[in-house]
Order: structure tokens, then sequence, then C-alpha cells
């Protein structure tokens, strides 16, 4: 499996830093937003290190893309979303701010106040805690 020892999401699929994980297949892991956009904001990434959209080869690709679509169906059933954006930043001037490729799947309720693109803040560690409890029974 390739690795960049300095990216957090590397370590965080080695299991080096803990994270509230929600799916995982072969190839990819679904994890919680610790500075969730909207309650339920979950990051897609492969397990092989690719800095971004540039990088990542086919079969990564294909395989974040159809988790991403897993994990909005988690949202929509499990947490009631209104609507799900699948969002991927390709580069500083896009918001990128971890080089390893990942989607952002962000699910939307009628009454968030989201508006894109947002800054990201620490989000409330219990209530992060609620959600992957939902997400995972």
């Amino acid at each position: 499996m390739a690795q960049d020892p300095d990216c957090i999401f590397c370590k965080i699929v080695a299991g080096e830093l803990p994270s509230l994980v929600v799916a995982e297949d072969e190839r990819t892991v679904a994890f919680l937003d610790v500075n969730p956009a909207t309650p339920g904001h979950t990051i897609v990434v492969p397990r092989d290190h690719s800095a971004d959209l540039h990088a990542i080869g086919a079969e990564d690709l294909a395989a974040c893309a159809a988790m991403g679509q897993r994990v909005a169906g988690l949202l929509v059933d499990r947490l009631d979303a209104a609507g799900v954006n699948l969002l991927n930043n390709v580069g500083a001037a896009a918001w990128q701010t971890v080089f390893h490729f990942h989607l952002h799947v962000v699910p939307r309720y009628a009454d968030d106040p989201l508006t894109l693109p947002w800054i990201p803040a620490p989000g409330d560690r219990d209530e992060i805690g609620r959600t992957h409890a939902r997400l995972t029974a």
C-alpha cells in the first residue's frame, strides 16, 4: 500500500490516528470529518496515497465514487438528510487542504445554514460521536 508518512489521511488509514469510520472496503475508508460542514459530513479516501484527482488511479477513483454513493445512502437513510453534496477539491486554490485524494460527502438538511465554501471549524465531539453511533448502528 502506497503511503505518505507525513499525510494525516494515510495515518488515519493505517490506524495511527483515531477516526470514526462509518464504512470501509478493500480500497477505501469513509470516516466522519472532525470539522463538519453539517452533521454527518463524511470523508472518503483511497487506502493508497494519491495527492489529488490528477494523481489517483482509475480503479481507486471508481472505488471512492462507489463508496461516496454508499455513504450518501447512509446519510439519507439514517440521518434523514434531504440531499447530499459530493465534493472534491483539487489544489489549494480550490480549497484542498489535505493533499490525499478525498471526497466530501456532505448531507444537506432543509434548515441547514451551509453556504459554499464553508470555513472548517472544530465540531462538537459529542455530537460527532452520536452521529457515528447512528451511522454504524
